[in-house]
């Protein structure tokens, strides 16, 4: 039976694992055993996805990432050139903590710019924005724009990825139109949400 994706042949795919119809996984990747990568997924050069790990549909992992044991990428994630996840809080050579992994959640539709990096134990929000070389060390709100290091909050960004007119920290109750795509966004409580 035909292979309804692509695996580039310099690339080495464990069985066994699950990749959906449409994904493109391209020079000397690495796709582990029991791992399940979605439909049209663009797997970048040089990325390893680790055992275990689950990757939604329509998902971009640049080149030279590496997706440990323990990471969720829901739909439409999107992860930049050599961004870092990690899996344990406090590494040692000598000390095993592969019973330490703790898991991190990339919501669907967020992006991670290049170079970022995501502490183990964190959840990035519904279609937030990493900014390049941030280092995430706390959650993300839904549609977050984050920098720096440590990230903090910087604005907010639409579902199309454009910044919103709206200062770091709104009251309740703000409000804010794209000016790119028309989608309309309230403040409630601390998070923002689109408004039907």
């Amino acid at each position: 039976m035909a292979k309804d994706y692509f695996v580039h042949e310099s690339s080495f795919v464990d069985e066994p694992c699950e990749i959906g119809e449409g994904t493109k996984i391209w020079h000397f990747s690495h796709v582990m055993s029991n791992s399940r990568i979605g439909k049209r997924c663009n797997i970048g050069q040089n990325v390893v996805i680790s055992p275990g790990v689950r990757i939604g549909d329509n998902v971009k992992i640049q080149n030279n990432v590496s997706v440990y044991t323990g990471v969720v990428l829901e739909d439409d994630v999107f992860c930049g050139p050599s961004m870092v996840f990690t899996n344990v809080i406090n590494p040692r050579s000598h000390v095993p903590r592969k019973d330490e992994y703790q898991d991190t959640l990339v919501k669907r539709g967020a992006s991670i710019g290049a170079n970022a990096t995501v502490v183990c134990g964190r959840t990035v929000g519904r279609y937030a924005f990493i900014g390049a070389g941030a280092v995430v060390t706390r959650d993300v709100p839904d549609y977050a724009l984050v920098v720096g290091n440590p990230a903090r909050i910087a604005g907010w960004v639409c579902f199309c990825g454009i910044k919103l007119d709206l200062s770091r920290n709104p009251s309740e109750g703000a409000t804010a139109t794209c000016s790119a795509c028309s989608r309309r966004y309230r403040f409630v409580g601390d998070s923002l949400q689109e408004l039907d």
